[in-house]
Order: structure tokens, then C-alpha cells, then sequence
């Protein structure tokens, strides 16, 4: 039986929640969209044969205690790029040329003059901000901008060697081109690190195949005891050098 209007609809509106909120459960999804659980089952189990949504388990901090961890649904290439990306690849083919033609550097520094351009607007907003509130003011700017972006406290542990926030981006509308050319991820992790000025470090990225972008943001009140870095993988800068 062919779909109604209205159940397309809705299925796509539980596909938007996916990729705006990040993994989400079943039961917060019926909760936003005010659907029962069998409604909310049937969408997500025909957006997961169309191949535009996937399962995950959630990640447990500290004691697991007792139940199944919670069963999350995640975006899946496929279903972002339902979404988006409609200049990938003539964006994709020019920096190729621009590489070919000029260097890697040359993209490196398109990349860099790109992201000034955000750093610019979102200053003013980070910098009105409380200092407990910047992560989260700088968040707010990235999501009125489509990135559906969010943060978060988080303690030391697991990768993380300070304490201190993550600022997550649910959506990336360069997801595809980053993949070629991570250096518009970088230039976007060091303009962060100048806006909040405060080490910064990317933990993971959607272009990278995770489902989130995830920044780790070092506490405000432990900057003066480091030196002010911004790490991308394996690769950490100092001031702006590679270490």
C-alpha cells in the first residue's frame, strides 16, 4: 500500500528530528512528535529499509547498572544526503583543481578564509556571553545556521585528559567535501579555539564517518594551565604550528 501524504510527512519530520537531534531513542522521538509507540516504530522501521536511518546503543559513563543500554536511531550517509549536499561535487571537483593547480596549502588557506568569515559573526555573540554560557552561546549561533549544534558538561575520562565541555554538531553541510579535504575541518576547530579561547580538541566528525561532530571544549577555569592548543586527531597545534 502506497504511503498517505501525511504519513510522508511525518516520516520525514521523524528523519529531520534524527539528524538535527543526533541518536535519539524511539520514546523521545513519539514524546516530541506526540505519536504513539506503534506509530513511531512503523516510521522508524520503514526510514531503516529505506537505509536512511540506522541502530545504535547508547554509550554508558561510569556504572552501567542494571537494563539494556538504550537503543538509539542515527542518520545515515544516505539519510543526510536526502537532506542536503546538492553542490558536493562541483565544491569537491574545484578544490581538486584548486589543489592540483596551487597546493594543498592553497586549500588549507581557502578553508581558513571560509571560516573567518563565521568566526567574524559568531564573535560578538560568544563574547556577550557569560564565561559558563560560551560554549552554549556558540552552539546556539551554529544551530541558527543549520547545524543543529548542542553542548554539553564533561568530565575527564575516556580520551578526554581534562575536564571541561563538548560542543556536538548534528548536522555538517560540507560533510562530503570535508571527507577529501579535512582541512576545513581544521580551520573550523581552530577558529573555536580563538572564538572560545580556551584548547580545544575535535574528537570526532561526520565526515570522518561518525555520527556527530564532537568538540572537546577545555573548562575556562583550567586554560591558564595549559598552553592554549587545538588538537585534530593526532595532530596537535601550538599557537598555530603543527607539533
Amino acid at each position: 500500500m502506497r504511503s498517505s501524504g501525511a504519513e510522508q510527512s511525518t516520516r520525514a519530520r521523524v528523519a529531520r528530528l534524527i539528524l538535527e537531534n543526533g541518536p535519539v531513542t524511539a520514546a523521545s522521538l513519539g514524546s516530541t512528535l506526540s505519536l504513539t509507540p506503534a506509530a513511531v516504530r512503523r516510521h522508524l522501521d520503514q526510514l531503516i529499509e529505506a537505509g536512511l536511518i540506522e541502530t545504535r546503543t547508547s554509550r554508558v559513563y561510569g556504572n552501567r547498572g542494571r537494563g539494556r543500554p538504550a537503543r538509539l536511531f542515527a542518520i545515515t550517509d544516505a539519510g543526510r544526503s536526502a537532506f542536503e549536499h546538492t553542490y558536493d561535487d562541483l565544491a569537491t571537483s574545484a578544490l581538486r583543481f584548486l589543489s592540483e593547480c596551487a597546493g594543498p596549502q592553497a586549500v588549507t588557506e581557502f578553508a581558513r578564509r571560509q571560516v573567518a568569515e563565521l568566526e567574524r559573526k559568531y564573535r560578538p555573540v560568544v563574547e556577550a556571553a557569560p564565561p559558563d554560557d560560551k560554549v552554549r552561546a556558540l552552539a546556539e549561533a551554529l544551530s541558527a545556521d543549520g547545524y543543529a549544534a548542542s553542548s554539553a558538561a564533561r568530565p575527564a575520562g575516556k580520551g578526554v585528559t581534562v575536564a571541561g565541555e563538548q560542543l556536538c554538531q548534528h548536522h555538517c553541510p560540507v560533510a562530503h567535501v570535508a571527507a577529501e579535504y579535512p582541512q576545513l575541518c581544521e580551520a573550523e576547530t581552530e577558529a573555536f579555539g580563538r572564538l572560545l579561547d580556551t584548547p580545544v580538541q575535535r574528537l570526532a566528525t561526520i565526515a570522518r564517518g561518525d555520527g556527530v561532530c564532537t568538540t572537546h571544549v577545555t573548562a575556562l577555569s583550567l586554560r591558564h594551565g595549559s598552553e592554549h592548543t587545538t588538537t585534530h586527531g593526532n595532530n596537535t597545534e601550538v599557537g598555530g604550528l603543527s607539533a
